[in-house]
């Protein structure tokens, strides 16, 4: 056992992917920690009601805030993996593009949340959480969008557990001297989180990475592919977050929390496979420029030990559901079903989100775009249906519907392309293969 110890630490460190992989998983290990308690206190804090008017109101903002910069973070990461000698540029027109299309943004979530949002939600939350998620966090994002670019994964995964740490400490704040407090009140914490660590990233970046540049002729060159990105992230934001919106809407804000609140918990169980996944990103850019079978072989190398986890996942958030409520307070009794109900999400989100990767790094991210907007508006369309008739049932079912179709359909796009390059270039095709 020892011997295979070894000789398991052995093959990480020779292993660009293995390095890139223990420092996120290091740095989403620490962030479940933070997260976890971070979870505990704010609901503790706040109960189901407040809570989910928190919950409501940022997942409404999440919606929107992937267009903010423009999908400039992703185009960062696909052009500088494979040309570094670019980063000042893109890092410079991510910070460019996120201050005038964010602050566009704003108005125009603000505007929608006063017809989509119950009137008992703040106007004035909306506008912190707005400044945090949509400018603060975003530029958070590139910052750790940079170093994963360049293989610094021990910068990504640093950068990225900053805001989840100061929002840990604020919660602790908030529970010792309001022990009951509003989300108002925590959102202006959140947001002075978010600022902090923002200011943070920047400086990191530019000391270890180099100072931004503009060049706005990059910037309209790119615009379409960059709005793919955007979109495509946004879609995904819907078909993962439009339906806690929709539950505070439609049901309750008791609904919302409950609902909330187990789906927190399959987003920290996903935590091993979303590292993996960050750290591969770029490399799914550097294989798919030899052709989509190259991109996906490579994730193909990767998904059975992915999928295998994923399984064990299942097993223990089925049969460990009950502890939960003693956890974070006996109101939150009812995410036991809620729970067991969401527990195979994580093997769905693995294979879609592979499948996915191997599309986008080989350049089809139009057709990934397409079929995340299809999800998303499937996903809506259910969660009309089945939200007033069944609450937080009628969400955790369509959800499970919309992450399967995904991976249904993105499996059949791989096929189609990898048909239709193989018919365009067959020799290439035989030596890829």
């Amino acid at each position: 056992m020892i011997d295979y110890a070894k000789s398991w630490i052995v093959r990480v460190k020779q292993s660009t992917l293995g390095r890139n992989s223990v420092w996120m998983f290091l740095g989403y290990g620490l962030r479940i920690i933070v997260q976890a308690g971070y979870f505990i206190l704010i609901a503790r804090a706040l109960g189901p009601r407040e809570y989910g008017a928190f919950v409501g109101t940022t997942a409404l903002i999440a919606i929107a805030a992937p267009f903010a910069g423009a999908g400039a973070g992703n185009l960062l990461i696909k052009n500088v993996s494979r040309d570094k000698s670019l980063f000042a540029v893109y890092w410079g027109n991510a910070l460019f593009l996120l201050c005038v299309s964010g602050l566009a943004l704003m108005g125009v979530i603000i505007i929608v949340a006063h017809w989509i949002l119950p009137p008992t939600i703040p106007m004035l939350l909306i506008v912190v959480i707005c400044l945090s998620d949509m400018i603060g966090a975003r530029i958070n994002d590139f910052a750790a969008n940079a170093f994963q670019a360049m293989d610094q994964m021990n910068y990504t995964a640093s950068v990225g557990l900053l805001p989840f740490t100061l929002r840990l400490i604020s919660a602790a704040i908030i529970i010792s001297v309001w022990h009951h407090a509003s989300a108002m009140t925590l959102g202006w914490f959140y947001l002075g989180s978010t600022a902090i660590s923002c200011v943070v990233g920047i400086v990191i970046t530019n000391w270890k990475l180099g100072a931004p540049r503009l060049q706005l002729s990059r910037i309209r060159a790119e615009l379409v592919e960059g709005f793919y990105f955007g979109a495509g992230l946004s879609a995904q934001t819907v078909y993962n977050d439009i339906d806690k919106t929709m539950m505070a809407s439609l049901s309750t804000l008791d609904g919302t929390g409950i609902y909330g609140a187990a789906y927190r918990v399959i987003d920290v169980a996903f935590v091993p496979v979303r590292s993996v996944l960050h750290a591969a990103y770029s490399n799914f850019f550097r294989k798919g420029q030899h052709g989509i079978a190259a991109s996906f072989a490579y994730a193909k190398r990767i998904l059975p030990r992915m999928i295998g986890y994923s399984v064990v996942a299942f097993a223990g958030l089925y049969l460990l559901a009950p502890v939960f409520p003693l956890v974070i307070g006996k109101d939150f009794a009812r995410t036991v079903e809620a729970l067991r109900w969401l527990a195979l999400l994580p093997l769905l989100k693995t294979i879609h989100y592979f499948l996915s990767d191997s599309v986008t790094g080989a350049g089809y991210q139009g057709l990934r775009t397409a079929a995340q907007v299809f999800v998303a508006l499937l996903n809506v369309g259910l969660n009309f249906w089945l939200i007033p008739l069944y609450s937080w049932r009628g969400a955790a079912w369509s959800s499970l519907a919309c992450d399967g179709t995904l991976a249904v359909v993105m499996y059949g796009i791989l096929m189609f392309v990898m048909a239709r390059e193989a018919r365009m270039s067959p020799q290439l095709s035989a030596e890829r293969a």
